[in-house]
């Protein structure tokens, strides 16, 4: 692969799908694209871009971005975004539609599934607090493939034993041989949906929590922060957005706070909250100390 032909790799994938490769990725890319090469019936990488180059081949586009794309997923990853969901979420949530009794939320990167089915589990143990609620969650994704995984609801069991509570394996999945599958119940529970986080998603509605973690970083800081703007329009005033341990909001978008000692947990402003913080923006560039404030 040419220095050109990476460069345009680059471009491609930065305009098709948000990721930013760096320049020193080259070999990540030699790695994935390799047998994207082999299934396609081409010889070597560069006749790989220049099929890209040619355009018209969907699959080609396609197999390549979800190929570069990162897939990483397992059953309560991190821990700390669960514990925040069951034990501050939920509980405010709760109180504050008690008298509409709907809960929807929206897990951005849902990859193959593991963290809507995690959150579907929360809600299954939490149901004695929510007679009557209906709860809605969709999983999302650029990844086609990944999307039927999910949906199927099949993990082996190298990955039902990444994070997933024995008793919670053992109540909430059945043994098929070599392959757990997950409740049909909880399978009912959620919606999947092809999605590119580049591309307008107004049209999902409105939802109280949106789950939208480790994928802004593969995105340059203009784009993170047009993602969080229109993640921002998709919650209610008090709704939640989760992102992952290492992402913050900071510089990037004016619509949300931090929950104070919630790792990753922000909520969205409130229109008060939002005319006092541009008010606050103002004087302190009128005080002449501009470009400080982050």
């Amino acid at each position: 692969m040419t220095p050109g032909e990476f460069e345009f790799l680059r471009n491609f994938l930065k305009t098709r799908s948000g990721l930013v490769l760096s320049v020193d990725k080259q070999y990540l890319v030699e790695s994935r694209l390799l047998p994207i090469a082999r299934n396609s019936k081409l010889e070597t990488l560069s006749a790989v871009i220049q099929a890209l180059q040619r355009g018209g081949n969907r699959q080609l586009e396609t197999d390549v971005i979800e190929a570069m794309t990162t897939n990483e997923s397992f059953f309560f990853r991190d821990k700390t975004p669960f514990d925040n969901f069951r034990d501050t979420m939920l509980p405010t949530l709760l109180q504050s539609r008690s008298s509409l009794k709907q809960l929807k939320i929206w897990c951005a990167a849902a990859s193959s599934g593991q963290e809507p089915y995690s959150l579907a589990i929360c809600l299954k143990e939490e149901a004695a607090k929510m007679p009557g609620w209906r709860t809605r969650i969709l999983g999302t994704d650029l990844s086609l493939e990944v999307l039927e995984k999910a949906k199927a609801g099949l993990y082996s069991q190298f990955e039902v034993q990444r994070g997933l509570p024995i008793q919670m394996l053992l109540k909430y999945f059945e043994q098929k041989g070599d392959i757990w599958q997950i409740d049909a119940g909880l399978r009912s529970m959620i919606e999947w949906k092809k999605l590119n986080l580049l591309e307008n998603f107004s049209h999902l509605g409105e939802f109280d929590i949106v789950f939208c973690r480790n994928v802004l970083i593969y995105f340059d800081q203009a784009t993170k922060s047009e993602i969080l703007t229109r993640i921002a329009k998709s919650l209610p005033e008090d709704g939640y957005l989760v992102l992952g341990a290492a992402e913050t909001v900071v510089g990037l978008t004016e619509a949300f706070k931090p929950v104070q000692g919630k790792r990753g947990l922000f909520q969205k402003k409130t229109a008060a909250q939002s005319a006092t913080g541009a008010g606050a923006g103002v004087r302190f560039a009128a005080g002449g100390v501009v470009g400080l404030r982050r």
